[in-house]
């Protein structure tokens, strides 16, 4: 039972990255750079930090194989835009920006079944 659990587990990271680096190619190329990438902190973890010109861009990737339940955009609940936002201070902390004169935005790539969305500014 613990072995299949540890299984699912890995599973799901395996998942995750898969579409996180899809995420990160699509951005890519739309001309953003990559600055960091699953950076983890008490609240939780931003997933990608890019910036896009002047505007860094915190961007959290969801995946969903099927719309029965939703889209994938759908699963940033207030409570997870709100961990978002503490460790995107957190991260501007250590990066000793200062959060007053940093322009920033919080960005969803959403990818259900095989429709990609980029939400700009999606909270």
């Amino acid at each position: 039972m613990v072995k299949l659990n540890l299984i699912q587990i890995a599973n799901k990271k395996q998942i995750g990255v898969h579409y996180e680096n899809i995420a990160r190619q699509y951005l890519l190329k739309q001309g953003l750079e990559l600055l960091a990438q699953n950076c983890q902190f008490r609240f939780g973890e931003l997933d990608l930090i890019m910036r896009d010109n002047k505007c860094l861009v915190f961007i959290e990737v969801r995946y969903r194989k099927n719309a029965n339940f939703g889209e994938a955009e759908m699963t940033v609940t207030l409570n997870k835009q709100n961990k978002i936002k503490q460790a995107a201070q957190l991260w501007m902390m250590a990066q000793n920006l200062n959060i007053e004169n940093t322009e920033f935005r919080f960005d969803v790539f959403a990818i259900t079944g095989k429709c990609q969305k980029w939400i700009i500014n999606a909270f």
